[in-house]
C-alpha cells in the first residue's frame, strides 16, 4: 500500500502577516499580540528577507538599553529563513523543521509569501494524518 503524503499547502496558514523590515520592534510585538501569532516574516520592498519571532523580540529586548520604539525588525529577525514551495510535502518540511531546529517554513510562490507553517501546524497535520 503507498502512502500518499500530502502537500505542505493543505496546512499551512494561508493568512499570513508579514511585516517590513524598518518596523519597529514594537510594531512586531503588537501584531503578534493582535493576531495570536509567534512569527512573521520579514520584508524588505516587498521581498522576503527573514523571519522574526517573539522568541527573538524577547532576546533583543533583554539587553540592556535597548528600546523596542527604536529598534528595527531587521535587526532582531533571522536571515536564516526556511522557504518551501506550497506544493512541498509535508514530511519533507518537518523532517526539516525538525532537523535544523527551525520553528517556521516560510511558504513562497514566484517570489511571493503565500503562507506559513509553524510548529502548530504540524501537530494538526499530525493529529489529521494519526486519524487516517
Amino acid at each position: 500500500m503507498t502512502k500518499i503524503i500530502p502537500q505542505i499547502r493543505k496546512y499551512m496558514t494561508s493568512t499570513v502577516h508579514t511585516i517590513g523590515d524598518e518596523q519597529p520592534m514594537s510594531v512586531a510585538h503588537r501584531l503578534m499580540r493582535e493576531q495570536h501569532i509567534r512569527h512573521l516574516p520579514v520584508l524588505h520592498q516587498g521581498k522576503l528577507v527573514g523571519v522574526v519571532s517573539d522568541r527573538d523580540l524577547h532576546m533583543i529586548e533583554a539587553l540592556d538599553e535597548v528600546d523596542p520604539r527604536k529598534i528595527s525588525v531587521s535587526e532582531a529577525m533571522t536571515t536564516d529563513t526556511y522557504v518551501v514551495d506550497p506544493d512541498a510535502k509535508v514530511d519533507e518540511v518537518v523532517k526539516m523543521m525538525a532537523t535544523h531546529k527551525y520553528g517556521s517554513a516560510v511558504i513562497t510562490e514566484r517570489g511571493h509569501v503565500v503562507g506559513i507553517f509553524t510548529a502548530v501546524d504540524a501537530c494538526r497535520a499530525l493529529a489529521d494524518l494519526l486519524a487516517r
